[in-house]
């Protein structure tokens, strides 16, 4: 638990907020802009009023500010997606998942925009049915789950591959060059509470990309996420406490050891050869 913030409050959702260990590596990006959030969150019961008053406002991309509302506002019926994109309002509840949103939000406005525009068009084109479709599930994927991973080549190759050991092991070094951007705010909220088998969807961040620019990068995701490569679902799946120095047991090659979380990548299936 974060020391400095309150107590939990009887009744309120959001106490949950003051389980937050900020001092964990893959909060630490996250801290300077989430800690004092979560404190004004946790005085005032209310993650939408501390979520709007985190910064003067959200510039998206000079058009105009997002605003964080209760829950409630979101009419009975009206899709999430759609209504962002036509009010401009973002509906909260009190709780880890949809603090993290908001988090997101303020630190990258612009790939946050452009999902939320893409989202809205597919259901523009194909409205609100049973299954998402490939772009919206995608999509959804990306916003929900994603990590955005710089790395060298080797350590991207190991990554596709599947290949663990020479992944986190043979390769250990090269991580002093790999950089992560946790932006999934599923996976942020369920690394409140780390285990083992967490596991994100790493999207790939262009070599001649600048990942410690966050406004260069925010502004690359826009130009990036584009529908066409979003339906090949782009995603390597990462074991996330398997990166080096996130987690005391990965020290030991064993922990890469365990299948159950680190699995193989499956031999696609040789096409049947015609009888003649």
């Amino acid at each position: 638990m974060a020391r400095d913030l309150s107590p939990k409050t009887e009744g309120f959702a959001g106490a949950v907020l003051a389980e937050i260990d900020w001092a964990q590596p893959w909060f630490a990006p996250w801290r300077e802009l989430g800690e004092p959030t979560a404190h004004r969150a946790l005085q005032h019961d209310n993650v939408a009023e501390a979520l709007n008053t985190t910064s003067a406002g959200l510039a998206l991309g000079g058009v105009r500010d997002v605003k964080f509302v209760p829950q409630s506002a979101l009419p009975e019926g009206r899709a999430y997606e759609d209504f962002i994109f036509k009010t401009a309002q973002v509906p909260t509840r009190d709780g880890l998942h949809d603090f993290f949103n908001g988090l997101c939000w303020h630190r990258f406005p612009l790939a946050k925009r452009r999902l939320n525009q893409l989202q809205a068009a597919e259901i523009d084109a194909q409205g609100i049915r049973h299954t998402r479709g490939p772009v919206r599930d995608a999509l959804t994927l990306f916003d929900e789950n994603v990590i955005l991973m710089h790395a060298p080549d080797a350590v991207w190759a190991a990554l596709q591959a599947r290949d663990w050991l020479k992944l986190f092991v043979d390769l250990r070094e090269q991580w002093q060059h790999v950089h992560l951007v946790l932006f999934g705010h599923a996976l942020l909220e369920k690394l409140v509470t780390p285990y083992k088998s967490i596991t994100a969807h790493v999207y790939r961040v262009a070599n001649d990309v600048n990942p410690h620019d966050e406004a260069a990068l925010d502004a690359w995701l826009v130009q990036d996420l584009q529908p066409a490569k979003l339906a090949t679902k782009p995603y390597e799946p990462l074991p996330v406490l398997g990166v080096p120095n996130w987690w005391p047991d990965n020290a030991s090659r064993a922990y890469y050891e365990d299948t159950h979380v680190f699995r193989p990548k499956r031999e696609s299936a040789s096409p049947k050869r015609e009888v003649a």
